[in-house]
């Protein structure tokens, strides 16, 4: 919120974002939930602009592998893993919000607790073997 406590443009885009996520997933019709949340994920990955899409790419291939249970899912515009509804991680792309560097972002629900303080978010700046090890890592510690 900027100091005058109003909403960034940057919030009220990603608040009409959200709201045109669940109009879309309200009127959608055939297949499974999941089915249609996963391809919403993929089209939004698809739709995005490089280097977003291969970082995006990369965490979608990484999560799926290490944490199946996790449900692909949009959020706020970005590509997410949800268990029982609760998003667990989540790409913030750099395009969104005219940023240096996407992040790779942790939500309440995740394991990552290490003492008084740890973090809950990553910097990425590209799709590395190294960055998806560390991902890789980082969700399997998350989902615990």
């Amino acid at each position: 919120m900027a100091d005058d406590g109003k909403l960034s443009d940057f919030e009220k885009q990603a608040l009409k974002d959200r709201a045109a996520e669940l109009r879309k997933q309200a009127g959608r019709k055939g297949g499974s939930k999941k089915e249609k949340d996963l391809r919403d994920v993929l089209d939004t990955i698809e739709g995005l602009p490089e280097p977003d899409k291969a970082i995006a790419q990369m965490i979608h291939e990484a999560v799926t592998e290490v944490a199946p249970e996790l449900d692909p899912k949009t959020w706020y515009g970005f590509p997410a893993y949800a268990r029982d509804g609760k998003v667990i991680v989540f790409y913030q792309q750099a395009s969104k919000f005219d940023a240096r560097y996407g992040t790779l972002g942790f939500q309440d629900d995740a394991s990552l607790d290490d003492g008084a303080m740890w973090p809950a978010s990553f910097a990425i700046v590209e799709a590395t073997d190294a960055v998806r090890k560390r991902v890789e890592e980082l969700v399997k510690k998350a989902v615990g």
